[in-house]
């Protein structure tokens, strides 16, 4: 772009703009915190309580109400941008109205875009239409619309969307810095509290580390990363995000710049950061966009320096539905049918990152009901469950999974879910639990489902009281989904087919619908976006029970459960292939299979 109107030309702190009513809108006034304040309310986007205590934050403080509202956590980026369309009668920015290409103005530089947070959509001779994050600053808009000399249409959008528009069009560059927006509970409260005024006040006076490590989080956020990994190297930092479960380097930092980034999340996470020579743990809570983000930290030292891993917890993003985790067909329906058992243990089993927890809560939100008393041990708390009784294991005072599961059966519970059985101890609290008329759901760390079997019995639990709670095991993978935008169909699906059927799969329940990843700007070219299920379950039916009782192996016990209709996870992420949802690669790749190269041909 060249040169006409720079970065300076615009100002992103919100000047007056006209509102609704005729009058200038200047979002830092107390009159401007009343009026919005009040259209929320009639609205009912939020209570009173909420909104007096924004108020008094923001008069306090002296920042705009809209902002404080999201800092606070009272409303998304998301929620806002619909908000603020309907307070100022600007159309909502959609995904039909964004551009598939970039649009050039003349004289109008990518920095100016990329300050204001302006995203061109369209260039036509009788006017322009862009979207705008800040429909209160008026003077970037006045300035390219007397640079054109044509009229601009605005519409209202999420910041972190125009953001990400700007980068994937015009930049590979990361996305400039935004003012950090550190810890905080969106709780209601009828008095803005001390840590509300102070984590506004930090705001407007943060040094550049507060700033990088906020972007780095809220970049994590945006990319719908799983972890963050800070990993110190003999000449720089390294940062990676888990995106898919698959790391990918999106930042190379200065050497120089480990000890304050490991200082800054170690202060977030109340750690001791003068210790450095043994493994912390702790927990942030942050505001990324409107929206409440966990993160569980671990640090652990290295050759070079503290290592540092963050998890991302994001409640927003989560979903509890079987149907969009990937669950489908006769064994999801076998699922439900155990999940309604009235007594027994249902186990969930995989590696880490596989999806377990998300499973037990997906099971535990479709059990949850007024009739029924639900208490989860954890650790940690991952997903807050209304309605459940979630408690958090503290084994520095004593309380253990196993002493947790104790005293819970004195607390009459129909359903209880522990997130993990560790030691003989916790599984023989889980057999007596569900022998006593409890439905228990927990996971265990094995390959299979037949393996689990094996662990428990390893672990010491008596192999008649096994056979006769256990209902089933559910073991499970997860594999990077094809990207909808780009994948493309299979020019020959024939190689792909015979080796399904070369598993024992029934073809006549399966729709050919194979495709190949492509690439795009969307999946960051990777022709994946998003991850599903794949899973087998082993439903402890006779047969299955009878192999247990007689010490029969894994290996004999999965070959009963396969007789018995138990579809495998390899043939079960293969039907996935064959249905276009994911790569035979995926499914090779996760099931520890070795690729076959004539899967594509």
């Amino acid at each position: 772009m060249s040169t006409g109107i720079s970065a300076s030309a615009g100002e992103e702190n919100g000047q007056p703009a006209e509102g609704p009513s005729g009058v200038d809108e200047n979002p830092r006034s107390k009159e401007f915190a009343r009026r919005f304040g009040q259209f929320l309310l009639d609205k009912g986007v939020l209570d009173e309580l909420a909104v007096r205590r924004a108020q008094l934050a923001q008069s306090q403080a002296g920042e705009r109400f809209d902002l404080v509202l999201m800092r606070l956590g009272l409303i998304s980026d998301a929620a806002m941008a619909k908000i603020l369309a309907d307070y100022t009668g600007l159309p909502l920015l959609t995904a039909v109205h964004l551009p598939a290409q970039p649009i050039y103005f003349d004289g109008v530089e990518l920095s100016f875009l990329k300050l204001n947070r302006i995203l061109p959509l369209s260039d036509d001779p009788g006017g322009v239409s862009i979207a705008v994050a800040d429909p209160f600053n008026p003077e970037p808009v006045a300035a390219l619309s007397f640079l054109l000399g044509r009229p601009v249409e605005r519409f209202v959008g999420p910041d972190g969307e125009i953001e990400r528009a700007i980068e994937r069009l015009y930049s590979n560059a990361a996305t400039a810095a935004e003012p950090n927006r550190p810890a905080g509970t969106p709780a209601l409260a009828e008095k803005a509290t001390e840590d509300d005024v102070r984590r506004l006040e930090d705001m407007a006076s943060e040094a550049p580390v507060i700033r990088l490590v906020h972007e780095l989080i809220s970049r994590a956020v945006e990319s719908q990363a799983s972890d963050i990994h800070i990993e110190p190297r003999e000449d720089c930092v390294r940062v990676r995000y888990r995106i898919d479960g698959v790391l990918n380097t999106v930042e190379t930092l200065a050497l120089a710049m480990r000890a304050a980034i490991g200082s800054r999340i170690k202060i977030m996470a109340r750690l001791n950061i003068a210790e450095r020579r043994l493994p912390q743990d702790g927990r942030i809570k942050i505001i990324v966009r409107g929206r409440e983000i966990d993160l569980r930290v671990s640090t652990m030292p290295t050759l070079w320096g503290e290592s540092i891993v963050l998890r991302i917890l994001d409640r927003s993003s989560i979903e509890l539905d079987f149907q969009k985790l990937g669950f489908s067909g006769r064994s999801y329906d076998t699922f439900v049918r155990l999940l309604n058992e009235p007594n027994g243990i249902i186990l969930v089993t995989g590696p880490t990152g596989s999806g377990k927890t998300t499973t037990l809560y997906t099971a535990l939100g479709a059990l949850n009901s007024s009739e029924r008393k639900i208490f989860t041990v954890e650790d940690p708390i991952e997903y807050q469950l209304p309605g459940v009784n979630q408690i958090q294991v503290q084994p520095k005072i004593g309380l253990t999974f196993a002493t947790a599961l104790r005293s819970i059966l004195r607390q009459d519970p129909d359903i209880i879910m522990v997130g993990e059985i560790r030691d003989l101890e916790t599984a023989q609290m889980a057999v007596q639990a569900s022998l006593t008329g409890h439905l228990v759901l927990s996971t265990v760390h094995t390959n299979s489902a037949a393996a689990t079997v094996t662990r428990l019995l390893d672990m010491g639990v008596e192999r008649y009281l096994l056979a006769s709670c256990l209902k089933g095991v559910l073991a499970q993978r997860l594999v990077r989904e094809f990207c909808d935008v780009c994948a493309s169909p299979m020019p020959d699906p024939s190689g792909l087919i015979n080796i399904v059927a070369a598993t024992g799969v029934n073809l006549n329940d399966v729709t050919p619908r194979p495709r190949v990843q492509m690439g795009c700007s969307v999946c960051r070219n990777t022709g994946f976006s998003g991850r599903t299920t794949i899973y087998e379950l082993l439903t402890i039916g006779k047969n299955v029970r009878n192999a247990m009782l007689a010490g029969s192996p894994e290996r004999v016990v999965e070959e009963v459960g396969i007789a018995d209709g138990m579809v495998t996870m390899l043939q079960n992420g293969l039907i996935k292939a064959l249905q276009g949802e994911t790569t035979p690669e995926e499914v090779w790749r996760v099931t520890r299979f070795e690729s076959n190269s004539d899967a594509t041909d």
